[in-house]
């Protein structure tokens, strides 16, 4: 097994090299000749990103747990080493040995977000890989893709081996023993993947085919063989508090985007947001035990040195024992330890527990309403009245916060111009609420800062069905906020941000495709789009040239409201939600009715029971 590695010249003419040189605090070292797999573990965008995903750390630690497996890293190389790479034919390396990724066993790639998809097409090219599966030969490694865009995996089909659905602590083992034992017995790639697809939540796209009608619309999807499973069932760990957990996490050289220890303190959602992926499908909710993330925090702050400690789930305060565990670090802070609690709904709990570990004239509190009146929030069940909002905020201004960060989604389904103008109009309620305090215990002026997404359907949601708008729809939107926002009292403690509208076009095609938008992925690569998802980077112009070149219609995938019966990519994964409760939800979504969350009401939406697990209200 040959090594690489950068040289002094390369390394002092790129930027921030150390994204590149690997041997970090806690970095795994092993040798290479002793184990029967290697497994290189790929984030497809830059190191800061990828070293600040927790799921890359779980799966990295727990694979490295075992004594016939050796799991390495690589990222995304920035532009400027791109360029040398090529113009030398340097192959991508890991991190761990600078061995050539293309000799590895397997090149697993974890897919966060649709705008990375092109870098995905970066790692196979540099790592020397042939972009489309069919193309490659016994000695490239089995390329498997995981993630939250696995959920409709289809626009990637071509490009993967195999893809991985759900949650990666249940079925690697399974995995490695048999590709040890039939590479063992001198079998191929091909006898792997057809042995590969029986294991629960493994998905060989090679072996199903996918027919057309004349309108566009899918015929049928199947397997190609008998022995092939016609649906992949999604996984899940049920006893989060056992599972593998990284208690010797990676600690980079260079600051991150999220630097600091991540303790995962639950997964799932009970509420049921009808635009959230998520909170469809990490269902059923499971709570880490109190007792055990005691124990992580204090391990993990002791093995990196970090001086901040983040708790991290869908919604933080429906973690049934935050207040212990939030006590807990707190009474811990003579450490000089931070402390951050993102996803909070704003009571008075979660206040008082940030007074308590937040710098109250430096930070700000987010709220994330996504729509501006009461009726679109009953829409998309959002489950939070202005009534909250502004008793939430009103609490916070007399606990001596001053800033606020309000998230809205435009587009959304059944939006009107009124619900667009309702959104300067609530913050500007906020901004009255600030300056109903007494002049002398206010700490100055009121910032409200107002930003606002554009829509995108997401698979096994409710809103799976609904219509997208064009680029100059959601700009034309945006400019009924801007327009609204300039007619309010307090405008001057106002700002307003926008996303834009080109990437969430892409967005929407690549959430909902099929396996046809894949050619435009290949068109837009060679075209040199990469790093999409950076604005800098972003190249629209490249992508409109690609949709055209290649015949793929972007108005089909995004503009058309699809019907219930339509057979949709990603119908063959069973994700625990039921399409039937998604029908029920987006028709409840019509008539602007809500959904009782899962801790008041069980709405029958099939995770209860998956797999043999149990909601939170039905453990007792």
């Amino acid at each position: 097994m040959r090594t690489l590695a950068l040289s002094d010249e390369i390394l002092l003419n790129i930027d921030k090299p150390a994204r590149y040189i690997g041997n970090e605090i806690n970095m795994v070292k092993k040798d290479p000749s002793t184990v029967d797999i290697r497994f290189a573990m790929c984030f497809p965008d830059v190191y800061e990103i990828g070293m600040s995903h927790l799921g890359i750390q779980i799966l990295y630690s727990m694979f490295n747990q075992r004594e016939d497996v050796y799991c390495e890293r690589a990222y995304s190389p920035w532009g400027d080493l791109h360029k040398i790479m090529k113009e030398r034919k340097i192959p991508l390396f890991t991190l761990e040995t600078q061995s050539p990724v293309k000799d590895m066993d397997f090149l697993g790639i974890t897919i966060q977000y649709e705008m990375c998809y092109t870098n995905i097409l970066q790692i196979l090219d540099l790592s020397q890989i042939p972009l489309l599966s069919s193309q490659r030969g016994e000695e490239c490694p089995i390329v498997i893709g995981g993630g939250p865009c696995t959920y409709n995996p289809e626009p990637l089909a071509d490009f993967f081996d195999m893809f991985y659905i759900g949650e990666g602590e249940t079925r690697y083992g399974e995995l490695f023993e048999l590709y040890k034992s039939i590479r063992g017995q001198g079998g191929t790639r091909q006898e792997f993947l057809r042995a590969a697809c029986k294991i629960p939540g493994i998905y060989v796209p090679s072996l199903y085919e996918t027919t057309y009608q004349e309108d566009g619309t899918i015929a049928s999807f199947q397997p190609k063989y008998e022995d092939v499973p016609a649906a992949v069932e999604k996984e899940v760990e049920m006893d989060v508090s056992h599972a593998p957990y990284p208690v010797k996490p990676l600690v980079p050289y260079i600051k991150i985007t999220q630097d600091r220890v991540v303790l995962e303190i639950q997964r799932g959602c009970i509420r049921g947001c009808r635009f959230c992926q998520a909170g469809m499908v990490y269902r059923p909710t499971r709570e880490r035990d109190v007792a055990v993330l005691k124990q992580y925090a204090q391990e993990m702050l002791k093995n990196t040195g970090h001086e901040e400690i983040s708790l991290s789930s869908l919604s933080s305060s429906d973690y049934s024992q935050l207040p212990e565990l939030v006590n807990f670090l707190v009474e811990s802070k003579e450490q000089g330890v931070n402390i951050s609690l993102p996803s909070l709904r704003i009571d008075a709990f979660s206040l008082e527990a940030m007074e308590k570990v937040q710098d109250i004239r430096k930070s700000s509190l987010t709220f994330a309403p996504e729509a501006g009146s009461q009726r679109l929030r009953d829409v998309i069940n959002k489950g939070l009245t202005e009534e909250t909002i502004l008793h939430g905020a009103g609490m916070a201004f007399e606990g001596g916060w001053q800033k606020v960060k309000l998230y809205f989604m435009l587009g959304l389904p059944t939006e009107n111009e009124d619900d667009m103008r309702e959104i300067p109009r609530l913050a500007d309620k906020i901004a009255r609420r600030y300056y109903e305090i007494p002049k002398d215990r206010r700490n100055g002026k009121c910032q409200i800062t107002i930003s606002t997404s554009f829509f995108v359907p997401k698979p096994f949601t409710p809103f799976q069905w609904a219509s997208m708008c064009q680029k100059e729809g959601y700009l034309a939107r945006a400019k009924v906020v801007n327009e609204e926002m300039k007619a309010q009292l307090n405008r001057k403690s106002l700002k307003y941000n926008w996303h834009e509208a080109d990437v969430t076009v892409l967005e929407g095609v690549f959430a909902r495709g099929d396996r046809r938008v894949g050619q435009v992925l290949l068109k837009a690569y060679e075209k040199g789009c990469m790093f999409d998802a950076w604005t800098e980077c972003f190249d629209n112009q490249k992508w409109m040239e690609a949709f055209q070149e290649t015949g793929v219609s972007i108005d089909f995938y995004n503009l058309r409201q699809r019907e219930l019966d339509e057979i949709l990519p990603w119908d063959f994964i069973r994700c625990g939600v039921t399409k039937e409760f998604l029908t029920r939800e987006w028709e409840r979504a019509q008539r602007g009715q809500l959904t009782l969350n899962c801790k008041e009401a069980c709405n029958g939406c099939g995770a209860m029971a998956y797999q043999g697990g149990v909601c939170l209200e039905h453990q007792n």
